[in-house]
């Protein structure tokens, strides 16, 4: 999905997005989705850094997700390792989210 110019954010995930670090992520999604005129806009999560999400961590994606719906707009995943797109498939969690990208 393309926006217009300013009509994207990003965070870039953390190395390991999980239950220390699930709390923080949302916040700041949950900010960036603010700063979005509602109806319209994208949010864009990198997570070429990221080695690890385990349940809490994609809990969170899940909220985040849900947010944006409620407002109007989307999450597109960035760069998802192999084993976090298997999981998104697994659980059916894929079809929320755009995803862009990948790597081994």
């Amino acid at each position: 999905m393309r926006t217009p110019d300013g009509m994207e954010r990003g965070l870039v995930a953390p190395e390991t997005l999980g239950l220390e670090t699930r709390v923080e992520i949302r916040k700041t999604a949950f900010r960036l989705l603010e700063e979005l005129p509602e109806g319209t806009g994208r949010l864009i999560i990198d997570l070429t850094g990221t080695a690890r999400v385990d349940s809490a961590g994609l809990g969170a994606l899940v909220l985040i997700q849900r947010r944006a719906a409620d407002r109007g707009q989307s999450v597109t995943l960035l760069n998802p390792n192999d084993e976090l797109r298997y999981l998104l498939v697994l659980t059916k969690l894929d079809e929320l989210f755009g995803v862009e990208g990948g790597r081994g």
